[in-house]
């Protein structure tokens, strides 16, 4: 045991190691030498990089235990700029002599054990000096374990607290050791970083490490010499490397290095002298950002006198935006941003007082002194709106921005809740949102940096929405609300509960739009505290008494949450038994939004919805377009770490059939973090009663005081809430509401009022006028500051590393506008005059648009700036000028435009990088290295892009006309400059329109190094340019204008006479009394257009049918070679999967087709029995159709409607598409000899293009328009040819109705118009038995370039179509030729066949967005007969198709909503059919059966003083109009203000109000059918329906109550009448149960909640029917009677059960009481 104990002793000695923390002895002062460098650039060798070194000597004295003073000697600053290793450092005298002032002194600091404790220096030591300090002496951190050599720690530095590793190699026998040190910047428990302008982008906390566009580490390495007394520290390095790629790119890269040399040079007895000024603790090792923040990435500017500077850069910059300098004009504007932030507020008044008054210079000051963001700025504004020295717009605009750029803090949020109160913010609407808005902001940036926020921030908001709570103010609620969702705090969850009726039954009566704004203020809480929020969303979600609108908003904030699977899925669940399918679908598309998407921050959340829509899928997949949906679109580049969707969320109200409500956002991702870029939303209400006819006094009409009667006897009735016209809008910049606006009809009119002073369009058009009449002149500038991003980080050198972007933009415009009217209005103005006047307009408007950003990657100091810089400007240049006169009396318009006469820059992008290096002290010597070295553009000749000038197919005819065709060839200039090294490349592409004058050039010029790896920011790194320039072009004929004349109606011909007398001697000759069409005719030269035709009709009818049996590439020129035919198997691709296909398609097509084959077979055999030859007929379909229904899709034949061909012709027809289209003759020859419509029509249109010169005549083109319409076609021909009449290029266009089921179009241009022709053709008929339109296109010879457009966009789209789910078959059609046939094969879907020369794509039951006319025999259908025009009327069809209908016929009742069901209504007793249930209450229809007939049924309507009765007496239909019997053959049209009309139809009357809200009522005793109009959904009721599309909800009763079954609906819509002297014996009762239940195990007894159909007392039953009914229990010795039970409806149901309700009774006859 002894020596087991001794054993373990020496083990634990040995184990025990030698303290390797530096230790300094006292009273000696050790000498080190120290060398820091850091450099930026791209890792590539070549390319210029800038960089920084500092050299000096650092003695180092142990005063006390922890105690040590530093003292810097001969410190030297030298900059690096240009290209390693060829230059060298420059050594900068004057910035070395401000860096040795600062370290002269001695600093002390706290080291014990290696680790470097708290730091003093001097009072008013600058802070980039004790940063260096802090560099220095990161070098000698080290924290030593004892007994490990390997091990990892989490180690303060000036980087902050980061993972770093040890490895300790100690050499006992020389008593060395080597300490290496390795630290993850990456992995940090508290890193040093000062990020600015990123409060409203959200990192990815969950996002893998590697995906970080920034990543760093550090290798530090000591060498130790140790002895008894301790460890001497003999050498120190340390290299730090920073990889910033902006774009994710593995070597698209931008490297920061620093490097650390401390070496120990001697060991002095002399010690340190203490400091004699007091020094000041500066706290720890870590890194103090505060000098950093102050400078902008711009030049360097030393700041002596503040406010002379501001002028003096005020006046620079108005200056250099005069002489369009605009670069340098807007980098001194950020100098002037730079300045606003370093003055006081006395000296920014000063500098106001002398610019205030001066237009030049006031918006830029106002702008800049926004972006400045200081206390004092704000604190100026806030005095100078509070003084009314600023107009409205000004105030709303430095508002705006101003409440944007502030920097948040104590001094800045109290000078923000004074503008709260500030009266002449209170006062002006506009302000006053802008600045709750703008403080709801800076509450959220404010607290987004601390971690608690205090609740006396937000209080402001809160009281204002208490406030407006206690007053009933729904604007002020509105504004509340938004103001605390843009702060987004915790503690505001507690008020905005109180606005929502799940959890306030208070807010219940408050409109729904507050609701709506009450849910969305939670979004940005929901980032806080998720949780939470989801809990309240989901509450109000499945809250079913809510509006649709507000649980839709709720969906939205539930998903803002990311809610977990769990969570999803019991979402799914309920929408399954989900009522309301408007939220149901919404729902589900948004759950199917996130499914597609490939975000990796909403993985978890994308996989959860892709499960839950398959469950869902079969029942809300199929929903239409009439139901809300969100749309999505969006993308994510896993390589490049950088995505965006695009969301537009639709929600559809039940009283329209339009979105009510739109929101559509914008959301980015970059480098695992997301912002909002843009949100737009739009609400409305009440405009679909903008599409009727306003004003009608409905409440002085009888039928108003009648249907007031009926709700009383209508259990629980009410009608619905009154709907104001409200549009309302908000927008969303970064994820915070900047502006929102409600706009009614009150605002409507106060802002005409406040404009002109009166309310009346007709002032607003007069006011327009006069202001027009007396010249306006106006000027408008609005520079900008976009943004200022900073993410700033320490380097080990005690240097900062920055990534800066800093953005300027400067709009402005200019305009002078003169209008002359003649005869001058008179002073009883009436607009009607500007129809009889001439009005002369002159017009110079000169906008302009810039944009400058500028990077930068480096050291960004107030003393020196060394690194990379990236500049980037767009700029748009678009000045008009141009005199128009407008006679709308005589149809003319002449606009006139100067030609060009100096070379203007339309649009220009332009980016160059560079290295530079720039000090305070020498602001004059800015040193600037391109990264890319220039190099000159080689003297080789250009080379031209393959297909030249020379082509034959392009513009060489030297009779093309002037304007357009001659000047685009003959100035086209194309060169391409290749340098030797292939660094330089420049692109210069002209076109000349000599005519004109004028050349538009596009030049592009790229410096770059085919050496570096082909990545972007290496496409950066280099010169790009690209701009479009106009040029003037000289020429001996001298353009004085150019003009454009349009003259419409009957002087058309005479004006395209006169130009061609203009420019024609031969025309001047003409007699006057030639005939105007012969002389149009003549000078178009259409006779030669004609003639050309004729004589190559017959010559192209034998070469027609030789090109179809060849078949070429789809845009193949046509004099090539055919290409051989294809093999006998094809490749078929579909979603995914190959197969081979020989002729069948897939199964699932197969038996699709079949369906619908028998389906059209059984109608046909059907329809045929009538004729003798019928059984024949029927058989041959049978076979026809039987060998139909076994090809696939792309093989069926199409039949146009026209096609009279009978039975026979049609089994003898080909099945197979392609000897089908084989056979066909072609479109072009259909309409390849036109008829000119000039001989017997006047033009209804000319239009001339002109260039007058001075010294030569007109040149330029004519182009006329002549149209035909008759009943059944119609038709419009255009012809365009030049005015000179030497060139025979002519362009011309026919286009025609052919019948009712063709239409087609013929395009054809060249000499004498046969050079080049596109045809169309458009018909209607069956595909497959369905509904089916074909559109054809054949191109005979089309230009070069159109063929090169078309083979670029083949290219792309097979692959398209597979991403669609398109399937593809290789098969050969007719050349030059391409089909599309698209058949309805069900009001939802359709078939889709696309066949190409090459390729046939087609798929099947694709669905459409909405429900369409399948087939006419609709009762009210307004789509033709088969002699009627279904082009003309296709639009009308679908509109009518949308309109509610409702039908009754016997016992069938199909609603409004279309859900059929049977009830068979008890005799004599009036049911309200379907009256309007809105506060207008325009109409009721009635409806009862008969007692002659159970088929039988009457009707009663009520309109305004009308009461109309239609009935079946004798067999016959008869009408009665307020008691008085009219003939019924006779219409009957009302006198009143709105329109109604009664005539004849059928068997039976038709009757039409459509003021009232009845577009049709058609009944002939048998059947009712009745058809409301657009504007009436959702306001409806009774047995047809609310309108709403809520087919779940369809059975409400009068209460709102939604019944169990049919019959009970319709009996709950039974008027009551008087039970001894109606008809009707039936009278409503709640009933119990009449037997004992036993309810969760206690006695009870049951009520229904609504009561059912009973005989009146004394009567018994004589017939009955059971219905269900839902139950509520009470316990068993309550004294509740059913009586009492009025509000049952109200409460829940217990139990459901089936009781008898009467259907007919028998009753005694008996007097009835007087």
């Amino acid at each position: 045991m002894k020596g087991l104990i001794l054993t373990l002793a020496l083990a634990l000695v040995g184990g025990q190691k030698l303290n390797l923390g530096p230790v300094f002895h006292t009273g000696n002062t050790y000498l080190y030498g120290y060398r820091g460098f850091i450099w930026h650039g791209l890792p590539s060798k070549g390319l210029a990089i800038a960089g920084v070194k500092l050299t000096c000597n650092v003695e180092i004295s142990r005063v006390s235990h922890s105690d040590h003073f530093l003292q810097v000697r001969s410190p030297r600053l030298e900059e690096y700029n240009g290209f390693w290793p060829v230059d060298s450092f420059t050594s900068s005298s004057k910035l070395t002599e401000a860096i040795t002032a600062c370290l002269s002194q001695a600093f002390k600091f706290e080291y014990t054990e290696g680790r470097v404790g708290n730091i003093f220096a001097p009072e008013g030591c600058p802070t980039l000096c004790i940063n260096l300090v802090r560099g220095i002496l990161n070098a000698m951190q080290i924290t030593i374990k004892k007994t490990q050599n390997v091990y990892e720690i989490q180690e303060a530095g000036i980087e902050g607290i980061c993972q770093t590793r040890y490895v300790i190699q100690d050499d006992s026998r020389n008593h060395h050791a080597v300490i290496s040190k390795s630290k993850d910047l990456m992995n940090c428990q508290e890193k040093a970083v000062k990020n600015m302008g990123m409060a409203y982008i959200r990192p990815c906390p969950t996002c893998p490490l590697r995906a970080r566009n920034v990543k760093g580490t550090e290798i530090f390495t000591y060498k130790m010499k140790y002895d008894d007394s301790g460890a001497l520290m003999i050498s120190a390095m340390s290299k730090q490397v920073y990889q910033i790629s902006p774009f994710n790119e593995p070597d698209g890269v931008a490297i920061m290095e620093a490097r650390q040399e401390l070496f120990l040079i001697d060991v002095k007895k002399t010690p340190i002298s203490a400091p004699k000024i007091k020094l000041q603790n500066q706290g720890s090792l870590r890194y103090d950002f505060s000098g950093e923040l102050l400078q902008m990435p711009v030049p360097l500017i030393r700041i002596k006198n503040p406010d002379l500077q501001l002028t003096e850069t005020l006046q620079q910059i108005v200056k250099n935006n005069k002489e369009g300098a605009d670069k340098e004009a807007s980098i001194k504007f950020l100098q002037m941003v730079q300045l606003f932030r370093v003055v006081t507020f006395e000296q920014i008044e000063s500098v106001w007082v002398k610019f205030a008054s001066e237009f030049p210079y006031r918006p830029w000051f106002l702008s800049a002194i926004c972006a400045a963001g200081a206390t004092d700025t704000f604190r100026f504004l806030k005095q100078k709106i509070h003084d009314e020295k600023l107009n409205i717009w000004e105030a709303a605009g430095t508002l705006l921005l101003a409440f944007h750029f502030v920097t948040p803090n104590k001094q800045t949020l109290e000078v923000a809740s004074s503008f709260l109160t500030c009266p002449q913010i209170q006062k002006a609407p506009l302000h006053r949102i802008i600045v709750y808005l703008g403080y709801g902001s800076m509450v959220n940036k404010h607290c987004a940096q601390t971690s608690v926020c205090p609740n006396e921030l937000i209080q402001p908001i809160h009281d204002l929405a208490t406030e407006a709570i206690s007053k009933g103010n729904a604007k002020d609620m509105a504004l509340a609300l938004k103001a605390i969702g843009n702060a987004g705090e915790l503690a505001s969850i507690k008020r905005i509960l109180r606005f929502l009726p799940t959890f306030s039954l208070a807010a219940a009566s408050l409109p729904n739009r507050i609701h709506v704004d009450a849910v969305l203020a939670l979004r940005k809480i929901a980032r806080k505290d998720p949780i939470k929020v989801k809990q309240v969303s989901l509450q109000v979600f499945m809250d079913n008494k809510l509006a649709p609108n507000v649980r839709m908003v709720a969906c939205i904030v539930l998903f803002e949450t990311k809610p977990s699977l769990p969570t999803i899925t019991a979402l799914a669940s309920t929408l399954l038994t989900e009522t309301s399918l408007q939220v149901a679908s919404f729902a589900y598309s948004h759950m199917k939004a996130l499914a597609a998407g490939k975000i990796p921050q909403l993985y978890h959340l994308s996989a959860a919805c892709n499960l839950v829509v398959k469950i869902l899928s079969p029942k809300l997949s199929r929903l239409s377009y009439r139901y809300s949906k969100v749309l999505h679109l969006g993308g994510y580049s896993s390589e490049y770490q950088i995505g965006g969707i695009w969301r537009v969320y639709l929600m559809n109200s039940p009283s329209t059939m339009f979105p009510s409500d739109i929101i559509t956002k914008v959301r980015g991702y970059y480098a695992n973090s997301a912002t909002d870029i843009i949100e737009v939303a739009l609400r409305s209400q009440g405009l679909t009663e903008l599409l009727r006819k306003q004003n009608l006094p409905f409440a002085e009409y009888d039928t108003y005081k009648a249907l007031k009667e009926l709700g009383k006897m209508l259990l629980g009735w009410k009608e619905l809430a009154p709907e104001d016209l409200l549009v309302s809008t908000y927008i969303k910049v970064l994820g915070q509401e900047i502006a929102f606006a409600d706009i009614d009809k009150e605002t409507i009119q106060k802002t005409m009022t406040s404009l002109t002073g009166s309310s009346g369009w007709q002032s607003v058009l007069k006011k327009v006028v006069q202001d027009a009449q007396q010249g306006i002149s106006w000027q408008w500038t609005l520079p900008v500051m976009v943004g200022e991003l900073r993410h700033v980080i320490p380097t080990v050198v005690g240097l900062s590393l920055e990534l800066g972007l800093s953005a300027a933009a400067l709009a402005q415009a200019a305009a002078q506008v003169d209008v002359q009217i003649s005869p001058p209005l008179s002073d009883n103005f009436k607009p009607s005059e500007l129809l009889e006047a001439n009005i002369n307009i002159h017009a110079d408007i000169k906008p302009k648009a810039y944009f400058h950003t500028i990077a930068m990657m480096g050291i960004n100091t107030q003393y020196f700036q060394s690194g990379l810089e990236f500049h980037a400007e767009f700029s748009a240049n678009t000045a008009t000028k141009f005199n128009a006169r407008m006679n709308i009396k005589e149809k003319n318009l002449t606009v006139e435009i100067p030609p060009c006469h100096e070379e203007i820059e339309l649009a220009a992008v332009r980016s160059e990088a560079h290295a530079i290096s720039r000090n305070m002290e020498e602001a004059g010597s800015e040193k600037k290295s391109q990264l890319i070295p220039k190099e000159e553009p080689s003297t080789n000749q250009p080379i031209h892009p393959p297909e030249s000038s020379s082509r034959p197919e392009s513009w060489t005819q030297t009779d093309i006309p002037g304007v357009i065709p001659k000047g685009y060839k003959q100035g086209s200039e194309e060169s391409r400059y290749h340098s030797i090294e292939g660094k330089l490349y420049t692109y210069l592409f002209c076109r000349k329109i000599e005519s004109w004058e004028c050349s538009a050039c596009l030049s592009l010029k790229s410096q770059s190094s085919d050496l570096l790896p082909k990545t972007y920011l290496n496409k950066l790194a280099g010169e790009l340019e690209a701009k479009i320039v106009l040029k003037p072009v000289h020429t001996d004929a001298v353009i004085d204008k150019i003009q454009l004349e349009i003259q419409a109606g009957s002087k058309a011909a005479s004006k395209i006479i006169d130009v061609a007398r203009s420019g024609s001697k031969e025309e001047d000759g003409t007699s006057p009394q030639e005939d105007v069409q012969a002389k149009v005719k003549k000078i178009l030269s259409i006779k030669s257009v004609f003639q050309v035709g004729n004589k190559t009709h017959h010559r192209r009818r034998r070469v027609h049918r030789t090109e179809k049996s060849s078949v070429t590439h789809l845009w193949a020129d046509p004099g090539a070679t055919s290409l051989s035919s294809s093999s006998s198997s094809s490749t078929e691709h579909k979603s995914g999967e190959i197969k081979q296909s020989h002729g069948s398609s897939s199964s699932s097509d197969t038996r699709r087709s079949s369906t619908s084959i028998s389906f059209a077979v059984s109608k046909i055999c059907s329809s045929s029995k009538e004729d003798h030859s019928g059984d024949r007929s029927c058989s041959g379909y049978t076979e026809y159709f039987k060998q139909q229904a076994n090809l696939p899709v792309y093989q069926l034949p199409f039949k146009p409607a026209n096609d009279q061909d009978s039975a026979k012709e049609v089994l003898n027809t080909s099945i197979s598409s392609s000897s089908s289209l084989a056979s066909d003759e072609g479109i072009s020859r259909a309409v390849s000899q036109p008829k000119f419509l000039g001989d017997s029509k006047q033009p209804v249109l000319a239009a001339v293009l002109r260039a007058i010169h001075k010294n030569k005549p007109p040149t330029g083109l004519q182009l006329v328009l002549y149209t035909e319409t008759q009943p059944k076609r119609s038709r419009t021909q255009v012809f365009a040819s030049s005015i000179t009449g030497s060139s025979r290029w002519k362009l011309c266009a026919d286009a025609s109705v052919i019948n009712s089921h063709k239409v087609m179009g013929l395009l054809k241009w060249g000499k004498d118009c046969q050079d080049y022709q596109i045809a169309t053709q458009a018909t209607t008929g069956q595909f497959s038995a369905h509904p089916a339109m074909q559109m054809k296109m054949e191109w005979p010879k089309v230009p070069s370039t159109v063929r090169r457009v078309a083979r670029w966009f083949y290219s792309y789209l097979p692959g398209t179509a597979y991403m669609l789910g398109y399937s593809q078959r290789q098969q050969r059609s007719p050349s030059h030729q391409a089909t599309l046939v698209m058949a309805l094969t069900s009001p939802r879907t359709c078939d889709v066949v696309l066949k190409l020369p090459e390729l046939t794509i087609y798929n099947r039951a694709i669905r459409l967005p909405l429900s369409l006319p399948s087939s006419p025999g609709t009762w009210i259908s307004t789509v033709s007969s088969a002699n009627g025009n279904f082009f003309s009327q296709a639009t009308l069809s679908i509109i009518e198709n949308l309109k509610a209908r409702c039908s009754v016929f016997q016992n069938k009742i199909t609603t409004f909503n279309g859900v059929e069901f049977n009830y068979s209504m008890p005799q004599n007793c009036n049911h309200v059919l379907v009256q309007d249930c809105s506060p207008e209450l325009k109409f009721l229809v009635i409806i009862k059966r008969l007692e002659e007939s159970a088929d039988l049924t009457a009707i009663n309507v009520r309109l305004a003083s009308h009461e109309v009765d239609m009935y079946v007496s004798n067999g016959l239909v008869q009408l009665k109009i307020n008691g008085v019997k009219v003939p019924k053959d006779v219409p009957y049209t009302s006198n009143s203000d709105a329109s109604m009309l009664i005539s004849s139809e059928k068997e039976g009357l038709s009757l039409k109000a459509p003021d009232y809200g009845i577009d049709k009522l058609y009944y002939d005793g048998h059947r009712l059918q009745i058809q409301v109009p657009l504007w009436m959904a959702g306001k409806t009721c009774g047995i047809c329906g609310k309108y709403d599309a809520e087919k779940e909800r369809e059975y409400q009763t009068p209460s709102g109550y939604v019944a169990k079954d049919a019959v009970s609906f319709g009996q709950s819509w039974i008027i009551s009448e008087d039970s001894c002297a109606g008809a009707c014996k039936l009278q409503r009762k709640f009933v119990k149960i009449e037997r004992s239940v036993a309810f969760e195990k206690k006695a009870v007894k049951c009520f229904s909640v609504e009561p059912v159909l009973h005989c009146a007392e004394g009567c018994s039953p004589t017939d009955t029917v059971s219905v269900s009914v839902g139950f509520r229990c009470v316990p068993a010795d309550s004294a509740v009677d059913p009586e009492g039970q009025m509000r049952l409806d109200q409460k829940s149901e217990d139990v459901v059960s089936a009781v008898a309700a009467h259907t007919a009774c028998s009753c005694p006859r008996r007097p009835c009481p007087a």
